[in-house]
């Protein structure tokens, strides 16, 4: 059984024919609209923010498979707050481009999931937590570094869930 992987990044809900997937689908003698329409009903949940997506065909059946990735964390993050790109300079750059809830950082650290390699919610936390930091997204009102201390501490165990 011969197959071949296309990974490709879409946005949620809106793939299209045209590049990336379709030069890549067509000389695979697959039905290209039908596979679009599956991506798009897969990542419809993730409309406006860019999904990694994997077609796996089998060269000799035609038949497919969809594998549906996890949006970064950055955009999921820009969206939750509305802004199209984090500060430039990094961690260090003073900057602030937006602020946000406590609750909007823990929504985006349970979209995240089952996807991600932390061992519970609250290590999800910590790790959108430095997302932010790096993006210049303060979270109520303060830098997430120092949302993050008080993460460890405890602090916020109520909203988290332990």
């Amino acid at each position: 059984m011969s197959e071949t992987i296309i990974p490709a990044i879409v946005e949620g809900g809106k793939a299209s024919a045209g590049p990336p997937l379709g030069p890549a689908l067509g000389p695979m003698g697959v039905n290209i609209g039908q596979i679009i329409a599956d991506i798009n009903a897969q990542t419809a949940a993730f409309s406006g923010v860019k999904v990694p997506v994997k077609v796996i065909i089998d060269k000799a059946t035609k038949k497919y498979r969809i594998e549906v990735g996890s949006p970064a964390t950055g955009e999921l993050l820009k969206q939750a707050i509305g802004i199209e790109k984090g500060r430039k300079g990094g961690a260090d750059d003073p900057k602030v481009v937006g602020d946000m809830p406590l609750e909007k950082v823990i929504g985006v650290a349970k979209a995240k999931g089952a996807k991600n390699l932390s061992k519970n919610l609250k290590a999800t936390v910590n790790e959108v937590l430095g997302t932010c930091v790096s993006l210049g997204i303060t979270v109520n009102g303060q830098d997430a570094r120092k949302v993050r201390e008080e993460v460890a501490a405890g602090k916020h165990d109520s909203l988290i869930g332990g």
